[in-house]
């Protein structure tokens, strides 16, 4: 039986269809049983009695036996693929098939006609975004006239060729009942109608849902993830599916092939209306979701905390120090206020707080306020602590000259100009450390204490930070005032004396000597030869004595010496004087008894 368009281009058709299946199962997944489907050639119902149909299964699995159902009913003719129908009865009958390894597949209708006139529509499944021929076809291929194609009571217009009308880009309204009418050109026969076909469009993909993975009413400065969910056909291969993502109509994400967008931290601008998009260029198929509204929320300012470096807020004069304010929560443009304790007036604006030479008035207690524009929080306040170091320690005592009388009771105190407390002192004598604290009791001076005095002031800031002033030497001498004029004038009495002794005893030999000398122009009278002058005897000469009395003033003794106030020992100065019978002798023979 001749068909319009040929049988050649009839079974090419059936081959690109069956081809398209194929890829369609292999696109389904590798995982699980994926359906088998049912292919005929020619392509087309319904048909006319005792025209054959060849029926093939086709499907994922592996090479075996297939399943053949007829009205879902096991067919007699199972086991064998492919499988040729025809009938010499009208009416209708639906075809399954299952190939190894995979799931039943959809039914196929094929419709047996003996009708001057059939409307004849591919016999597959038919999907949004298809093309549709619609064939006007008479019995034993007569040759038709004036052919016009009907959905429903409602004419179709389109391009046609010949005795058939093309559809394109079918959608779920276009299913529905076709007919078409025409003029058959055997006599007495005259215009003819179809029965109507049931033709069934499906959808390609189903209507796209947007969901949200998170609430709808996000805080500020969170991120917002949307997905897209459209669940595909599984009697057609899968298309690339294209996702957009609009926000009050304009669009915010893709085209993408991911079904999910991710957008960055939200601001309150992003609030709105979402809704997503699923595309299939090729097909031309569009659909949307529903709206879902988005509120964003501005998160309340909270948690503020203040940082101090050095770490503590404690430092010296001349340090640099500085704050930093931050808050563990808050959405929107958050402004910053410094304030210190005791001062209505903000310090300064801004998350940072510089002081580059701190002064020791700077020293308080600090604290930052953040805002957004309707809430407010306040840090906890932070003590800093400005440390003066120790400046100018000076020596102070109770005499004007450093010159001391051996004796006295001397104390001598050290003092700073500046410094925080609490400050130490250490004493130096000589270079020597002598003491600690801030006043040196020397007690009774002595010669021992005569030496150069420092004392050396030290603050801490921490364990680590030093500071030390030593203060301008002290030379202190020690005297012995009382001593050393008794002692002169004991030496000036002696020498006095020594002179009135020496001037007696000249006078005194100066006298003898002139009894002595004999007459004028005489001579001593002679001694005999041999006779040595006699010895003195005892009582012949004189002994004068001069007796020295030397004493000490008290205070300032050193160890071992006698009192002060005590008579010392006195030596005795004596001198011989010869007497008329012994031989004169030199002035120098004089002996000095010391005890």
């Amino acid at each position: 039986m001749q068909r319009a368009g040929g049988p050649g281009s009839a079974r090419q058709r059936a081959r690109m269809a069956g081809t398209w299946l194929l890829l369609w199962a292999q696109a389904l997944g590798l995982t699980g049983a994926q359906p088998s489907w049912v292919t005929l050639e020619p392509p087309w119902t319904p048909v006319f009695l005792h025209e054959k149909v060849t029926l093939t299964c086709r499907g994922p699995g592996t090479p075996g036996p297939t399943e053949w159902y007829e009205d879902e009913r096991r067919w007699q003719q199972a086991g064998s693929d492919p499988v040729s129908v025809s009938k010499g009865r009208t009416g209708s009958s639906s075809y399954r098939c299952r190939s190894p390894g995979a799931e039943l597949s959809p039914p196929v209708t094929l419709t047996f006609s003996d009708d001057w006139v059939v409307l004849q529509v591919p016999a597959r499944v038919l999907l949004e975004g298809d093309a549709l021929p619609l064939r006007c076809r008479g019995w034993k291929d007569a040759q038709l006239t004036r052919v016009r194609f009907f959905r429903g009571q409602e004419e179709l217009g389109g391009p046609r060729r010949g005795q058939e009308l093309l559809l394109s880009s079918l959608q779920p309204r276009h299913s529905g009942h076709y007919s078409c009418h025409a003029d058959v050109s055997r006599t007495l026969v005259g215009r003819q109608e179809s029965a109507p076909v049931t033709v069934v469009v499906h959808e390609l993909f189903s209507v796209p849902v947007l969901q949200l993975e998170g609430p709808a009413e996000p805080p500020e400065g969170s991120p917002l993830a949307l997905r897209c969910v459209s669940r595909p056909s599984p009697l057609r291969p899968l298309a690339r599916l294209q996702h957009l993502f609009y926000r009050d109509g304009a669009v915010v994400g893709g085209p993408q092939d991911s079904p999910q967008l991710w957008l960055p931290p939200l601001g309150l601008s992003d609030s709105g209306s979402y809704s997503c998009e699923v595309r299939v260029e090729a097909a031309g198929v569009r659909k949307r979701s529903a709206p879902v509204t988005v509120t964003v929320r501005r998160v309340p300012v909270s948690g503020v905390s203040l940082a101090a470096e050095p770490p503590g807020g404690q430092l010296a004069e001349g340090d640099c120090l500085v704050l930093s304010c931050s808050v563990a929560a808050g959405t929107g443009p958050i402004s910053f206020s410094w304030h210190r304790e005791g001062s209505a007036t903000p310090l300064a604006t801004g998350p940072r707080y510089e002081l580059r030479a701190v002064q020791h008035q700077d020293g308080g207690c600090y604290r930052c306020s953040a805002t957004d524009g309707g809430t407010a929080a306040d840090s906890a306040p932070l003590r800093v602590t400005v440390l003066v170091p120790v400046a100018n320690a000076t020596i102070a005592m109770t005499r004007p000259e450093p010159s001391v009388p051996a004796g006295e009771s001397l104390n001598l105190s050290c003092s700073v100009w500046a410094g925080t407390a609490p400050v130490t002192f250490a004493w130096l004598r000589d270079g020597q450390e002598l003491g600690q604290g801030p006043v040196l009791a020397l007690g009774t001076v002595g010669p021992a204490h005569t030496g150069t005095y420092q004392c050396l002031a030290t603050n801490r800031l921490g364990t680590h930070r030093v500071f030390q002033a030593l203060s301008p030497a002290l030379a202190l001498a020690v005297t012995l005032p009382w001593r050393g004029t008794a002692v002169a004038a004991g030496l000036s009495v002696s020498l006095l004396l020594l002179l009135l002794l020496g001037a007696a005893v000249a006078w005194h030999l100066r006298h003898r000597h002139r009894a002595r000398r004999p007459p004028a122009g005489g001579r001593a009278p002679p001694q005999p030869e041999g006779r040595q002058p006699e010895p003195a005897a005892p009582g012949d000469a004189e002994v004068l004595y001069a007796h020295v009395v030397v004493t000490e003033r008290g205070g300032g003794t050193p160890p071992g010496s006698p009192r002060a106030g005590t008579p010392l020992e006195s030596p005795v100065v004596y001198a011989v004087l010869p007497g008329p019978h012994v031989r004169l002798r030199v002035p120098s023979d004089s002996y000095e008894n010391v005890p």
